[in-house]
């Protein structure tokens, strides 16, 4: 819980206040670079829904996982309950993604 997540895509909002987060296709460059200016879009959009979107919104380099969780409990309430569990899943799930990554972790490098 005392853990800082940081993101490693950007995001799109949509016109119904959810999130897509953009990834790009390619990671390697040298494909990229050849197959990238074929494509329509660059990039794969990862649809959040209310309480992933919430979430996302909240990770921005200083909210620690803790301050998300007591952030999202006072504006979700009930909704996102159990909400650390649900929370600390969904941040898991990024992370092992590759969608964020932890401040505590690359400090550690």
């Amino acid at each position: 819980l005392e853990l800082t997540p940081i993101r490693n895509f950007e995001h799109n909002l949509k016109d119904d206040g959810l999130v897509d987060v953009l990834v790009p296709r390619f990671s390697d460059k040298i494909l990229g670079k050849y197959l990238q200016p074929r494509l329509k879009n660059p990039y794969i959009r990862a649809n959040f829904d209310e309480l992933g979107t919430a979430t996302w919104l909240e990770i921005d380099g200083n909210n620690k996982v803790y301050d998300i969780i007591t952030k999202l409990n006072l504006t979700m309430g009930e909704k996102i309950q159990p909400a650390q569990q649900r929370i600390t899943l969904f941040l898991s799930n990024l992370h092992r993604n590759g969608f964020i990554n932890f401040k505590e972790f690359l400090k550690e490098k």
